[in-house]
């Protein structure tokens, strides 16, 4: 069960109304879908990933954003045993990086799940077609597109059309859950279960937390929206757990995405102590003070606790407010509980601010003059 150390007095007037238009938005898809899970597609991802399991020493997933970051976050955290190697391509425009990952496969046996609504963002394409190549040349078409699972638009795009023209097997995206919000849909469970993460944990925790998690994401939500009002522009995310630097990547991406909108918003950083202690604890301690703190505190051992009772006192003596996310257990059920946690939190938070948490037009600006240069 997620917890809270902090309390604010919240407008519950103003949350119930927030609630209300979440549940309705055509994007809300996520808002109750831990407890709707479709079993069909359930039972077929966990088939896919046992293929998967049985004829690859590598999965490659190709994706960028809300497509990668969700189980890559999990995978990195939570350290599963599998006998299949995840590599992550697709989420820059480095060559030497692709180079790097195409040479690191070498002669293994490898299948791809390529991840992509519409099939044309430009990362992930240029990835996949280098990617497809290899596999091609080893195990020729047929055996090649046996050994590709999309994930993408259930009726349509660039993607959808390849997927259906040399019968891929097909996953979906669904028309309303946005990319930052699907880590519990096929998007994030096929690799996550080909790595070794027990999605029936992961989804049992996250539907426990569509029932509980309402009043302390509220709470947090509010209190976020209170210290924005103060000027307080900045949210520090801080983790104890070195294995969770992912999972902070992942909200930076959930609350920048989705707030950072007609010139509002909070800047989402992150930091894992007590490594950036020696580097950034300056800054933390003694620097501007338009900045709040977000500790996610997980059961952790005894030294560790320390660190975080010893960091609480310094920076709340510093002036920072400090808001603390306690999880109840460092496994599969409570990563779930928290992504649903700070999913609803961060959906509150940008309607509290007045806008929509489930665009992101500015994205497309450079994706515009990308596409011009080239």
């Amino acid at each position: 069960m997620i917890t809270v150390n902090f309390s604010s007095k919240v407008d519950t007037e103003k949350i119930s109304q927030v609630l209300t238009e979440i549940s309705k938005d055509p994007m809300g898809g996520w808002f109750e879908l831990p407890k709707r899970v479709d079993m069909a597609e359930f039972a077929r991802i966990k088939e896919a990933a046992k293929k998967i399991n049985d004829e690859s020493e590598y999965l490659v997933c190709i994706g960028i954003g809300g497509s990668y970051l969700g189980h890559r976050a999990l995978i990195e955290a939570l350290r599963p045993r599998s006998d299949t190697k995840i590599i992550y391509a697709g989420n820059s425009l480095s060559k030497r990086e692709l180079d790097h990952e195409l040479k690191r496969l070498g002669d293994h046996d490898f299948s791809i799940n390529v991840i992509s609504k519409s099939g044309t963002t430009l990362e992930p394409a240029i990835a996949f077609t280098e990617f497809k190549k290899k596999l091609i040349e080893k195990y020729g078409e047929e055996g090649a597109y046996s050994r590709i699972y999309a994930t993408t638009d259930a009726n349509k795009g660039t993607l959808h059309d390849e997927a259906v023209a040399n019968n891929y097997t097909r996953f979906v995206v669904p028309d309303n859950v946005g990319g930052r919000y699907s880590v519990l849909t096929a998007v994030g469970l096929l690799p996550l279960a080909v790595g070794g993460v027990d999605i029936d944990k992961l989804l049992e925790g996250a539907a426990e937390a569509v029932d509980q998690v309402i009043e302390p994401a509220s709470q947090y939500a509010w209190m976020r929206f209170t210290l924005g009002q103060r000027n307080y522009d900045t949210e520090v995310f801080a983790s104890f757990e070195p294995s969770t630097m992912y999972f902070n990547e992942w909200l930076k991406q959930l609350f920048g995405e989705s707030e950072g909108k007609n010139q509002k918003g909070i800047f989402p950083a992150s930091v894992i102590y007590s490594t950036d202690l020696h580097s950034l604890g300056q800054f933390m301690q003694d620097g501007r003070r338009n900045l709040f703190e977000t500790i996610i505190n997980f059961p952790t051992d005894e030294m560790n606790q320390k660190v975080v009772s010893a960091v609480v006192k310094a920076h709340t003596a510093g002036n920072i407010p400090v808001l603390s996310i306690g999880v109840s257990s460092f496994d599969e059920k409570g990563f779930g509980e928290l992504i649903y946690f700070f999913e609803l939190s961060c959906a509150i938070s940008a309607k509290l601010q007045g806008v929509n948490p489930f665009d992101q037009p500015g994205v497309e600006a450079y994706k515009a003059e990308l596409k011009q240069l080239l």
